[in-house]
Protein backbone atom coordinates (compact mmCIF):
# COMPACT_ATOMS: atom_id res chain seq x y z
CA UNK A 1 0.00 0.00 0.00
CA UNK A 2 3.08 2.71 0.45
CA UNK A 3 3.55 4.96 -2.23
CA UNK A 4 6.68 7.21 -3.05
CA UNK A 5 7.01 9.66 -0.54
CA UNK A 6 6.65 12.68 -2.94
CA UNK A 7 2.66 11.61 -3.25
CA UNK A 8 0.87 14.31 -1.08
CA UNK A 9 -2.39 14.49 1.06
CA UNK A 10 -5.07 16.23 0.83
CA UNK A 11 -4.00 19.19 3.68
CA UNK A 12 -6.02 20.32 6.95
CA UNK A 13 -8.61 18.86 9.32
CA UNK A 14 -12.06 17.92 7.86
CA UNK A 15 -14.78 20.67 7.63
CA UNK A 16 -16.69 22.06 10.89
CA UNK A 17 -20.60 21.99 10.48
CA UNK A 18 -20.64 25.74 10.32
CA UNK A 19 -18.49 25.48 6.74
CA UNK A 20 -20.50 23.03 5.83
CA UNK A 21 -23.50 24.99 5.89
CA UNK A 22 -22.00 27.90 4.31
CA UNK A 23 -20.66 25.92 1.39
CA UNK A 24 -24.12 24.43 0.61
CA UNK A 25 -25.89 27.41 0.86
CA UNK A 26 -23.28 29.15 -2.06
CA UNK A 27 -23.71 25.87 -4.00
CA UNK A 28 -27.84 26.23 -3.62
CA UNK A 29 -27.35 29.71 -4.35
CA UNK A 30 -25.03 29.54 -7.86
CA UNK A 31 -26.96 26.19 -9.05
CA UNK A 32 -30.79 27.84 -8.46
CA UNK A 33 -29.18 31.07 -10.92
CA UNK A 34 -28.75 29.04 -13.89
CA UNK A 35 -26.41 29.65 -17.15
CA UNK A 36 -23.04 29.22 -15.05
CA UNK A 37 -22.62 31.67 -13.11
CA UNK A 38 -19.52 33.16 -11.70
CA UNK A 39 -19.27 32.32 -7.93
CA UNK A 40 -19.06 35.22 -5.44
CA UNK A 41 -16.59 34.06 -3.18
CA UNK A 42 -16.07 35.78 -0.09
CA UNK A 43 -16.08 32.80 2.41
CA UNK A 44 -13.48 32.34 5.51
CA UNK A 45 -12.42 29.09 4.29
CA UNK A 46 -10.00 28.07 1.59
CA UNK A 47 -11.44 27.74 -2.07
CA UNK A 48 -9.95 24.39 -2.52
CA UNK A 49 -11.83 23.38 0.49
CA UNK A 50 -14.91 24.38 -1.14
CA UNK A 51 -14.31 22.79 -4.53
CA UNK A 52 -13.62 18.89 -2.67
CA UNK A 53 -16.74 19.78 -0.57
CA UNK A 54 -18.56 20.28 -3.87
CA UNK A 55 -17.01 17.38 -5.68
CA UNK A 56 -17.16 14.79 -2.05
CA UNK A 57 -20.62 15.66 -0.93
CA UNK A 58 -22.53 17.07 -3.51
CA UNK A 59 -21.82 14.80 -5.96
CA UNK A 60 -20.78 17.50 -8.59
CA UNK A 61 -18.18 16.58 -11.13
CA UNK A 62 -15.27 19.66 -11.69
CA UNK A 63 -12.78 20.80 -14.67
CA UNK A 64 -9.97 23.30 -14.66
CA UNK A 65 -9.39 25.31 -17.08
CA UNK A 66 -7.54 28.62 -18.36
CA UNK A 67 -10.56 29.69 -20.30
CA UNK A 68 -12.79 31.46 -18.08
CA UNK A 69 -15.70 31.86 -21.24
CA UNK A 70 -16.55 27.61 -22.01
CA UNK A 71 -20.72 27.77 -22.29
CA UNK A 72 -20.34 24.13 -23.39
CA UNK A 73 -18.07 21.33 -22.96
CA UNK A 74 -17.55 19.12 -26.16
CA UNK A 75 -16.74 16.05 -26.33
CA UNK A 76 -12.40 15.67 -28.04
CA UNK A 77 -9.96 13.10 -28.71
CA UNK A 78 -7.40 13.45 -25.95
CA UNK A 79 -4.10 11.79 -26.01
CA UNK A 80 -3.25 9.61 -22.80
CA UNK A 81 -0.78 6.49 -22.34
CA UNK A 82 -4.46 5.18 -20.48
CA UNK A 83 -7.22 3.77 -22.78
CA UNK A 84 -9.57 5.59 -20.17
CA UNK A 85 -7.73 8.86 -20.54
CA UNK A 86 -7.42 8.27 -24.65
CA UNK A 87 -10.99 8.73 -25.66
CA UNK A 88 -13.13 11.01 -27.50
CA UNK A 89 -14.58 12.56 -24.56
CA UNK A 90 -15.31 15.67 -22.23
CA UNK A 91 -12.68 14.79 -19.31
CA UNK A 92 -13.36 15.99 -15.38
CA UNK A 93 -12.52 14.65 -11.98
CA UNK A 94 -13.93 13.80 -9.13
CA UNK A 95 -11.62 15.76 -7.03
CA UNK A 96 -11.36 19.56 -6.35
CA UNK A 97 -7.68 19.68 -5.95
CA UNK A 98 -6.95 18.06 -9.42
CA UNK A 99 -8.95 20.20 -10.95
CA UNK A 100 -7.57 23.05 -9.69
CA UNK A 101 -4.06 22.06 -11.06
CA UNK A 102 -5.11 21.99 -14.33
CA UNK A 103 -6.53 25.45 -13.62
CA UNK A 104 -3.38 27.22 -11.94
CA UNK A 105 -0.94 25.98 -14.31
CA UNK A 106 -0.72 27.97 -17.84
CA UNK A 107 0.32 25.67 -20.30
CA UNK A 108 1.50 27.45 -23.33
CA UNK A 109 4.59 27.66 -20.69
CA UNK A 110 4.95 24.01 -19.71
CA UNK A 111 6.71 21.53 -21.90
CA UNK A 112 4.32 18.65 -20.48
CA UNK A 113 2.51 18.22 -17.50
CA UNK A 114 2.51 14.96 -15.13
CA UNK A 115 -0.78 13.88 -12.17
CA UNK A 116 -2.91 11.64 -10.69
CA UNK A 117 -5.13 11.87 -8.00
CA UNK A 118 -6.00 8.26 -6.21
CA UNK A 119 -7.65 6.62 -3.25
CA UNK A 120 -6.23 3.16 -2.72
CA UNK A 121 -8.62 0.50 -1.58
CA UNK A 122 -7.16 -2.56 0.89
CA UNK A 123 -8.40 -5.92 0.56
CA UNK A 124 -10.96 -5.52 3.63
CA UNK A 125 -12.75 -2.44 1.83
CA UNK A 126 -10.92 0.33 3.72
CA UNK A 127 -10.24 3.73 1.84
CA UNK A 128 -6.82 5.57 1.89
CA UNK A 129 -6.07 8.95 0.74
CA UNK A 130 -6.59 10.63 -1.71
CA UNK A 131 -3.10 10.98 -2.92
CA UNK A 132 -1.56 13.36 -5.17
CA UNK A 133 1.39 14.27 -7.76
CA UNK A 134 1.84 17.28 -9.65
CA UNK A 135 4.30 17.71 -12.31
CA UNK A 136 5.68 20.39 -15.01
CA UNK A 137 8.65 20.52 -16.81
CA UNK A 138 11.83 21.25 -15.13
CA UNK A 139 12.86 23.80 -17.37
CA UNK A 140 9.38 25.83 -16.89
CA UNK A 141 9.80 25.68 -12.68
CA UNK A 142 12.26 28.58 -12.23
CA UNK A 143 9.42 31.14 -14.80
CA UNK A 144 6.38 30.20 -12.13
CA UNK A 145 4.23 29.46 -15.10
CA UNK A 146 1.14 29.65 -12.95
CA UNK A 147 -1.90 31.68 -13.70
CA UNK A 148 -5.56 32.56 -12.50
CA UNK A 149 -8.14 30.23 -14.14
CA UNK A 150 -11.39 28.96 -14.02
CA UNK A 151 -12.86 25.90 -12.13
CA UNK A 152 -16.36 24.58 -13.54
CA UNK A 153 -18.86 22.82 -11.70
CA UNK A 154 -20.30 20.19 -13.92
CA UNK A 155 -23.52 17.74 -13.74
CA UNK A 156 -22.62 14.35 -12.52
CA UNK A 157 -25.00 12.25 -14.04
CA UNK A 158 -23.80 12.08 -18.12
CA UNK A 159 -20.01 11.42 -16.32
CA UNK A 160 -18.85 7.51 -15.93
CA UNK A 161 -15.77 7.15 -13.66
CA UNK A 162 -12.60 5.47 -14.86
CA UNK A 163 -12.47 1.61 -13.69
CA UNK A 164 -9.87 1.14 -10.53
CA UNK A 165 -6.41 -0.65 -11.32
CA UNK A 166 -5.01 -3.50 -9.20
CA UNK A 167 -2.13 -2.52 -6.97
CA UNK A 168 -0.97 -5.67 -5.16
CA UNK A 169 -3.85 -7.06 -3.74
CA UNK A 170 -5.24 -3.66 -3.39
CA UNK A 171 -6.75 -1.22 -5.92
CA UNK A 172 -6.51 1.65 -7.19
CA UNK A 173 -9.33 4.37 -7.77
CA UNK A 174 -8.84 7.22 -10.23
CA UNK A 175 -10.59 10.36 -10.11
CA UNK A 176 -11.06 10.77 -13.73
CA UNK A 177 -14.44 11.22 -15.04
CA UNK A 178 -15.16 10.96 -18.99
CA UNK A 179 -18.44 11.91 -20.53
CA UNK A 180 -19.06 10.74 -24.44
CA UNK A 181 -22.10 13.32 -24.45
CA UNK A 182 -21.58 17.47 -24.40
CA UNK A 183 -21.94 18.69 -21.23
CA UNK A 184 -22.87 22.49 -20.08
CA UNK A 185 -21.68 23.58 -16.76
CA UNK A 186 -23.93 24.77 -13.52
CA UNK A 187 -21.47 27.57 -11.97
CA UNK A 188 -18.00 28.57 -11.98
CA UNK A 189 -15.22 29.60 -9.94
CA UNK A 190 -12.29 31.77 -10.55
CA UNK A 191 -8.97 30.83 -8.67
CA UNK A 192 -5.44 32.30 -8.42
CA UNK A 193 -2.33 30.51 -7.83
CA UNK A 194 -1.94 31.18 -4.28
CA UNK A 195 -5.70 29.40 -3.93
CA UNK A 196 -3.59 25.83 -4.57
CA UNK A 197 -2.47 24.67 -1.78
CA UNK A 198 0.27 22.41 -3.53
CA UNK A 199 1.52 25.19 -5.40
CA UNK A 200 5.08 24.96 -3.29
CA UNK A 201 4.87 20.73 -3.84
CA UNK A 202 4.80 20.90 -8.06
CA UNK A 203 7.82 18.81 -8.91
CA UNK A 204 9.71 19.04 -12.00
CA UNK A 205 10.72 16.51 -14.65
CA UNK A 206 12.68 15.93 -17.90
CA UNK A 207 10.49 15.84 -20.64
CA UNK A 208 13.23 13.41 -22.83
CA UNK A 209 13.59 11.17 -19.97
CA UNK A 210 9.06 11.41 -19.70
CA UNK A 211 9.18 10.86 -23.38
CA UNK A 212 10.91 7.45 -23.00
CA UNK A 213 8.68 6.02 -20.12
CA UNK A 214 5.87 6.98 -22.97
CA UNK A 215 7.45 5.35 -25.81
CA UNK A 216 8.65 1.98 -23.66
CA UNK A 217 4.83 2.11 -22.57
CA UNK A 218 3.32 2.21 -25.63
CA UNK A 219 5.88 0.34 -28.33
CA UNK A 220 6.80 -2.15 -25.71
CA UNK A 221 10.29 -1.14 -25.80
CA UNK A 222 12.76 -1.59 -23.20
CA UNK A 223 11.95 0.42 -19.99
CA UNK A 224 15.01 2.95 -19.23
CA UNK A 225 17.43 2.50 -17.09
CA UNK A 226 17.95 4.79 -13.97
Amino acid sequence: MLLPDYWLTRPGAPLDESAIQAFDALLDGALRTGGCPAIEYALPWPKWQFLCHAADRRNLAVHGSGDPAIARFEPRQSNDLNDFGNQQAVYAASDGLWAMFFAVVDRARVGSITNACVTLADPAGGLHGPYYVFSVSQSALPGRPWRSGTVYLLPREPFITQPPLAFGDSQVHIAQLASFEPVEPLAKLTVAPEDFPFLAQIRGHDDARLQEYADALQNGLPWPQD
